[in-house]
Protein backbone atom coordinates (compact mmCIF):
# COMPACT_ATOMS: atom_id res chain seq x y z
CA UNK A 1 0.00 0.00 0.00
CA UNK A 2 1.67 3.51 -1.00
CA UNK A 3 0.00 7.26 0.15
CA UNK A 4 0.97 9.86 -2.08
CA UNK A 5 -0.18 13.19 -0.45
CA UNK A 6 0.13 16.67 -1.82
CA UNK A 7 -0.98 20.21 -0.60
CA UNK A 8 1.05 21.35 2.07
CA UNK A 9 2.26 25.29 2.32
CA UNK A 10 2.62 28.50 4.30
CA UNK A 11 -0.48 30.39 5.14
CA UNK A 12 -1.40 33.02 6.55
CA UNK A 13 -2.98 32.74 10.02
CA UNK A 14 -7.09 32.58 9.08
CA UNK A 15 -6.28 31.52 5.70
CA UNK A 16 -7.14 27.76 4.11
CA UNK A 17 -5.61 25.15 2.27
CA UNK A 18 -7.04 21.76 1.60
CA UNK A 19 -4.44 18.53 1.47
CA UNK A 20 -4.88 15.29 -0.72
CA UNK A 21 -3.90 11.78 -0.36
CA UNK A 22 -4.19 9.07 -3.02
CA UNK A 23 -3.84 5.48 -1.38
CA UNK A 24 -2.93 2.94 -3.90
CA UNK A 25 -2.24 -1.25 -3.98
CA UNK A 26 -4.00 -3.79 -2.33
CA UNK A 27 -6.62 -2.03 -0.25
CA UNK A 28 -9.26 -3.90 1.45
CA UNK A 29 -12.83 -2.29 0.58
CA UNK A 30 -13.41 -1.50 4.32
CA UNK A 31 -10.61 0.90 5.89
CA UNK A 32 -10.30 4.23 7.65
CA UNK A 33 -8.52 6.96 5.65
CA UNK A 34 -7.14 9.83 8.40
CA UNK A 35 -4.71 12.51 8.54
CA UNK A 36 -2.53 12.94 11.65
CA UNK A 37 0.20 15.33 12.70
CA UNK A 38 3.32 16.28 13.92
CA UNK A 39 4.73 19.16 14.92
CA UNK A 40 8.75 20.40 16.25
CA UNK A 41 8.49 19.29 19.94
CA UNK A 42 5.47 16.93 19.95
CA UNK A 43 4.13 13.45 19.39
CA UNK A 44 2.19 12.73 16.62
CA UNK A 45 -1.53 13.02 17.07
CA UNK A 46 -4.60 12.34 15.08
CA UNK A 47 -6.07 15.45 13.08
CA UNK A 48 -9.58 13.89 11.67
CA UNK A 49 -10.35 10.49 10.02
CA UNK A 50 -12.96 9.18 7.85
CA UNK A 51 -14.03 5.42 7.30
CA UNK A 52 -15.76 3.96 3.95
CA UNK A 53 -18.87 4.07 5.44
CA UNK A 54 -18.03 8.07 6.00
CA UNK A 55 -17.94 8.13 9.78
CA UNK A 56 -15.65 10.64 10.66
CA UNK A 57 -13.70 11.32 13.94
CA UNK A 58 -11.93 15.11 14.72
CA UNK A 59 -9.73 16.23 17.24
CA UNK A 60 -11.22 18.75 19.22
CA UNK A 61 -8.90 21.25 18.15
CA UNK A 62 -10.16 21.24 14.67
CA UNK A 63 -13.73 20.91 15.45
CA UNK A 64 -15.65 23.52 13.11
CA UNK A 65 -12.41 24.47 11.42
CA UNK A 66 -11.50 21.35 9.55
CA UNK A 67 -13.60 19.08 7.24
CA UNK A 68 -12.29 15.64 6.08
CA UNK A 69 -13.86 13.95 3.36
CA UNK A 70 -13.22 11.00 0.77
CA UNK A 71 -13.38 9.74 -2.44
CA UNK A 72 -14.31 5.84 -2.45
CA UNK A 73 -16.32 6.29 -6.30
CA UNK A 74 -14.20 3.72 -8.92
CA UNK A 75 -11.69 1.78 -6.02
CA UNK A 76 -10.18 5.17 -5.32
CA UNK A 77 -9.30 5.57 -2.18
CA UNK A 78 -8.61 9.42 -1.75
CA UNK A 79 -8.70 11.60 1.10
CA UNK A 80 -9.07 15.13 1.54
CA UNK A 81 -8.60 17.76 4.73
CA UNK A 82 -10.04 21.00 4.15
CA UNK A 83 -8.71 23.69 6.45
CA UNK A 84 -9.78 26.78 7.53
CA UNK A 85 -9.38 29.25 10.18
CA UNK A 86 -5.91 28.57 10.43
CA UNK A 87 -3.82 29.37 13.15
CA UNK A 88 -0.29 29.19 13.87
CA UNK A 89 -0.47 26.29 16.45
CA UNK A 90 -1.52 24.40 13.33
CA UNK A 91 1.92 24.65 11.91
CA UNK A 92 3.02 21.00 11.47
CA UNK A 93 3.71 17.93 9.02
CA UNK A 94 0.68 16.35 8.05
CA UNK A 95 0.70 12.48 7.54
CA UNK A 96 -1.89 10.64 5.73
CA UNK A 97 -2.80 7.59 7.06
CA UNK A 98 -4.70 4.70 5.99
CA UNK A 99 -5.69 1.64 8.80
CA UNK A 100 -6.62 -1.82 6.71
CA UNK A 101 -7.73 -5.40 8.63
CA UNK A 102 -5.20 -4.77 11.44
CA UNK A 103 -2.63 -2.80 9.53
CA UNK A 104 -1.34 0.99 9.38
CA UNK A 105 0.25 2.63 6.64
CA UNK A 106 1.56 5.87 6.43
CA UNK A 107 2.28 8.72 3.31
CA UNK A 108 5.58 10.74 3.14
CA UNK A 109 4.02 13.99 5.11
CA UNK A 110 3.36 17.48 3.59
CA UNK A 111 4.35 20.58 5.92
CA UNK A 112 1.77 23.55 6.58
CA UNK A 113 3.56 26.03 8.03
CA UNK A 114 0.62 29.15 8.99
CA UNK A 115 2.26 32.29 9.60
CA UNK A 116 2.29 35.95 8.82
Amino acid sequence: VQLQASGGGLVQPGGSLRLSCAASGSIFRTNVMGWYRQAPGKQRELVASVSTGGTTNYADSVKGRFTISRDNTNAKNTVFLQMNSLKPEDTAVYYCSIFVLTDRYWGQGTLVTVSS
